[in-house]
């Protein structure tokens, strides 16, 4: 078991943590980056990216995140690869301890551990993310001009990720298990009137085709356990996220969906020394970008705390 102090140290290696941690080395505060075993975060699931400024050509998100550290690396970030299990954010020195036994004292502590993705069934459709299936319409609908898309889920989000989706697909199909909408009202409406929107009520996928890419899905309706074949190219999963925040709970105030709420145009928790940056605080936009501009934001606010200590 080792022993890490440090004045600040980051939770997350998406762009949020490796921004802040650039930002905190750039500053003087000699930052350690705890990357959590998911190294890189959820960019790391998108094949390709043209929509994160300074790359004209696409560029997969994980060599985007692998750009990301080796910047980090440059500026001096220590960076250890081990994931925090436990918290005690009850007085300072924060205290951090790790699955692999380590533990960590700070004076300031980022926190940028994302948010995860809800998926039908992980184990059995891994093979398909980043080969058609997807989280996120805004990153990747662009590459599925004049084809065929299928959106699964009944809320906001769905209609929200369908409706965008038309822009390029030529059709949007939404698979939704109930016989009604949760979305709101006007985007129900929009949804019913866009003549590249179908949706096939009271269905769950089965089955994900595809060697290796989606080709295909099997549809079955709940309700008669009948099972039709549905010719598609991609797949949004529009289900929700899941913010990485459980052993956050005892100490940070959070929303109702388990995000951590911050003061308004800032990036502090109601604990003092303690910052959120990312998806683990954003319900909203949940872009690579704005993740990356907060992770910023962190970092100032956590050096100005740390020089009025």
């Amino acid at each position: 078991m080792a022993q890490y102090i440090a004045k600040i140290i980051i939770l997350g290696s998406g762009p949020a943590g490796y921004t802040a941690a650039i930002y905190a080395a750039r500053a003087g505060l000699n930052p350690c980056l705890i990357s959590g075993f998911d190294v890189g975060g959820q960019l790391t699931m998108t094949a390709s990216i043209e929509n994160f400024p300074g790359f004209p050509l696409s560029i997969s998100g994980s060599e985007l995140m692998e750009k990301m550290h080796q910047q980090a690396l440059n500026v001096g970030v220590t960076i250890v690869n081990d994931k925090i299990n436990e918290v005690d954010l009850s007085e300072r020195p924060f205290v951090l301890s790790s699955e692999n036994g380590n533990c960590f004292k700070t004076e300031s502590l980022i926190i940028a551990t994302g948010a995860s993705a809800k998926w039908l069934n992980y184990d059995l459709h891994k093979k398909y993310i980043g080969y058609g299936l997807s989280t996120c319409a805004t990153c990747d609908g662009f590459l599925y001009k004049n084809k065929v898309v299928a959106v699964v889920g009944g809320g906001n989000a769905a209609a929200e990720e369908a409706l965008y989706l038309t822009n390029f697909a030529s059709k949007v199909v939404i698979v939704h298990r109930r016989d009604t909408l949760r979305a709101d009202q006007i985007l129900q409406d929009r949804l019913l009137k866009n003549p590249k929107i179908e949706i096939q009520w009271n269905s769950v996928i089965a089955e994900i085709l595809g060697e290796k890419s989606i080709t295909s899905l099997v549809l079955k309706n709940v309700l008669t356990d009948e099972k039709k074949k549905l010719e598609v190219s991609g797949v949004f999963l529009a289900i929700g996220h899941q913010p990485n925040t459980d052993i956050f709970k005892k100490y940070l105030t959070l929303d109702q969906d388990g995000f951590i709420v911050t003061q308004p145009n800032s990036s502090q928790t109601n604990i003092e020394g303690v910052f959120a940056a990312g998806d683990v605080k954003d319900n909203a936009y949940q872009q690579a970008v704005i993740a990356a501009g907060s992770g910023a934001m962190a970092a100032m606010e956590a050096q100005r705390y740390l020089s009025n200590l």
